[in-house]
């Protein structure tokens, strides 16, 4: 029997074989992470580095978060961009690098989407109004799920 975690990923893969429309494809995954984890509210965010800036391509939740597009160096978002690695903050009133996108968020999760030469495409963003909301396991996950996306982020 398969565990939900397989089951999740299969559901994601399912999702990316069928390509499609870039933003369609992006929104289903958002949505199937958003309700897998019984997360709060997950957004999925291009990085264009030429223009220094990110940018919202799709979110799954309460509403598209503050900053729809910011500095490339900026927030979690940014450090995640520059270190190339995912930023999970169990405390994000005790970060100063947090830009607040919900009044409500206490942690967040940023994990980089990796392109085709190696630079950060894109990111996936999950919040949660609980501290320390995002484990280990859970970490893992969402990089697996970002290494399954990864072809989804060059859908023309």
């Amino acid at each position: 029997m398969a565990s939900r975690r397989e089951e999740f990923l299969a559901d994601l893969e399912v999702i990316v074989v069928a390509g499609g429309e870039r933003v369609t494809a992006l929104q289903a995954v958002a949505d199937l992470l958003k309700d897998h984890g019984g997360y709060r509210w997950i957004g999925l965010y291009d990085v264009d580095h030429s223009g220094g800036v990110v940018r919202i391509i799709v979110w799954s939740g309460s509403g598209p978060p503050e900053y729809p597009e910011f500095p490339i160096t900026k927030g979690l978002t940014g450090a995640a961009i520059a270190e190339r690695k995912s930023v999970n903050i169990g405390d994000v009133n005790r970060d100063t690098r947090y830009l607040t996108a919900f009044g409500t968020t206490r942690s967040e999760i940023i994990i980089p989407v990796f392109g085709q030469q190696g630079a950060v495409a894109g990111t996936i963003d999950v919040e949660s109004e609980r501290p320390n909301a995002f484990d280990a396991e859970e970490q893992a996950l969402l990089e697996d799920c970002s290494r399954s996306i990864r072809r989804s982020w060059f859908v023309l």
